[in-house]
């Protein structure tokens, strides 16, 4: 759920009066096996309005099927699908307004288990087979999972972060140390040692870091927004910064330009290659001194929302919300930025996972 800055409050008030969420079960759920590679995407839907899906897609037959979570339980998915990501055999659906995560079969796409009772869920990262952290938006704490038994066993509490503006984000992984961002009014990277569920270090880089990305030579990258014009958290120019993961120090800040609104950094599987939204989509080398001068994709009047590279081939998705109303159209590139295909989803298409 990618919230619009000024409409923060207003969000957060609705929170707490919405309920938990219902599902209504169909007749007669369908019978899928995709084995194979194949993208999910995950089609964030309406704020409050249930509308959430799940989409698949076979590149090798260039084939999409929507609704595919309704069409294989029965039931809808439910009130903002915000991540996911495949694990141990299954994928994990980060639902952020129905304060869930469903675990499904990677290729029948039938439920397997849910994690219930979080507050406002963003991303889930596996520790390990037993231990999973799910970050939070308006809440403090990261919550530890056991996904094996899909329960909640605790909680870090993230220090120094007013309930009213918490928020942390995405989550990587270097060594026995996790890194997490405090994106909403926040200026944070936090540390946390996984061993003993505790933040043994936070860094202070710009205004709402966005995303994470670690990259091989053990550099951590953190892009931020800079907030907004009339923000009471401030508003300066994005940056995106390169740090030691070892010494949790910044190497190299790039600056972008005032009106700029970078979002959605990725790495390809290689991760030499960095890959972000600023109105187009950009390319970098993890080497590179300096950020690009010319997109790799241009826009083609479209609000690109999300993308993902493929770990095989390196081809590059990236999800057009169009009017956050109707169907979202999906554009798949060549390494090079060659259109290869194109194929409509649901609404507001956002995130993406690869098995």
């Amino acid at each position: 759920m990618k919230i619009h800055r000024t409409l923060i409050a207003a969000v957060a008030t609705l929170m707490t009066l919405s309920s938990c969420m219902k599902w209504d079960y169909a007749d007669d759920p369908e019978d899928f096996d995709t084995a194979g590679p194949g993208l999910f995407i995950a089609n964030e839907g309406n704020f409050q309005y249930g509308n959430a899906t799940l989409s698949y897609y076979d590149p090798s037959t260039n084939q999409v099927q929507n609704e595919v979570f309704f069409r294989a339980n029965g039931y809808r998915l439910g009130d903002v699908a915000h991540s996911m990501t495949v694990y141990d055999s299954k994928c994990w659906i980060v639902v952020n307004n129905s304060h869930v995560i469903f675990a499904i079969d990677p290729d029948t796409f039938k439920e397997t288990g849910r994690i219930e009772d979080l507050t406002s869920p963003r991303y889930i990262h596996f520790v390990n087979d037993t231990k999973a952290y799910v970050t939070q938006l308006w809440d403090n704490r990261i919550f530890i999972i056991n996904p094996r038994r899909y329960e909640i066993t605790g909680h870090i509490t993230v220090p120094d972060m007013p309930m009213q503006t918490a928020s942390t984000e995405q989550m990587v992984q270097y060594g026995k140390y996790l890194f997490c961002n405090c994106w909403s009014y926040q200026n944070r990277i936090i540390k946390i040692d996984t061993e003993t569920d505790l933040v043994v270090d936070e860094l202070t880089i710009g205004i709402q870091p966005r995303a994470l990305a670690i990259d091989r030579y053990g550099k951590l990258w953190a892009i931020t927004d800079g907030g907004y014009e009339g923000s009471p958290y401030g508003h300066e120019a994005p940056s995106l910064y390169r740090i030691d993961a070892e010494t949790f120090t910044v190497e190299k800040q790039f600056r972008f330009r005032l009106d700029d609104t970078p979002s959605d950094m990725k790495i390809n599987d290689a991760k030499d290659m960095l890959y972000w939204i600023n109105g187009d989509v950009w390319q970098m080398d993890v080497t590179s001194e300096r950020l690009p001068v010319r997109p790799l994709i241009a826009s083609r009047d479209t609000r690109y929302y999300g993308l993902t590279v493929n770990p095989i081939n390196g081809e590059i998705y990236v999800a057009d919300a169009i009017d956050y109303q109707q169907q979202g159209m999906i554009y798949r590139y060549s390494p090079d930025g060659n259109l290869l295909d194109e194929f409509y989803v649901g609404i507001t298409p956002g995130a993406f996972a690869w098995k």
